[in-house]
């Protein structure tokens, strides 16, 4: 778990700390105007509510959104093929950099899940892959630049019908 923490301080960026320190800002500004405004009780419980929903919630998901718009990449996925001879399969797919940054290294991961003819289940079984790969990459890519990757699953045994969902982290 401190490994974790590490390496996750480590890969922050100057835009981290600057959503860090804003946040903790916006939350001081909320609690100081509650205070000012404690006769009104009703108005000063709903700033103190704002002020906590902002430090908790603020963090994390303006770190999701932030790296989602500085990192932003597209997924294709292009071919999926069963081996006849071996019990796996392979999927090929591009990750293009729609970011205007340049990323060095991606997080390419395969899902795979099952397919019904029940559509509620439809929409359940994305959420729960009976198969999970990821593969790590170093990769230069520079603006609009694509990347093809190649995938072998195995051991895959399923014979029924399935579906292929890709995504790619990179930074």
């Amino acid at each position: 778990m401190k490994a974790k923490i590490t390496a996750f301080i480590d890969q922050l960026l100057i835009y981290d700390y600057a959503l860090f320190g804003a946040v903790i800002l916006l939350f001081i500004l909320f609690l100081i105007l509650s205070i000012l405004l404690r006769k009104k009780i009703g108005l000063s419980i709903v700033l103190i509510l704002l002020s906590f929903a902002t430090l908790i919630l603020g963090p994390t998901l303006g770190y999701i959104e932030l790296h989602k718009f500085l990192f932003k990449t597209t997924t294709k996925l292009t071919e999926v093929k069963t081996l006849e001879f071996s019990q796996a399969i392979v999927i090929k797919g591009d990750v293009t950099n729609a970011s205007k940054q340049n990323l060095s290294t991606c997080k390419i991961t395969a899902n795979i899940f099952k397919v019904s003819k029940n559509e509620y289940l439809n929409m359940l079984y994305p959420l729960n892959p009976f198969k999970k790969m990821s593969i790590f990459r170093d990769v230069n890519l520079s603006k609009n630049e694509n990347y093809e990757f190649k995938m072998i699953v195995e051991p895959f045994t399923y014979s029924k019908d399935y579906n292929v969902s890709i995504g790619a982290k990179c930074r």
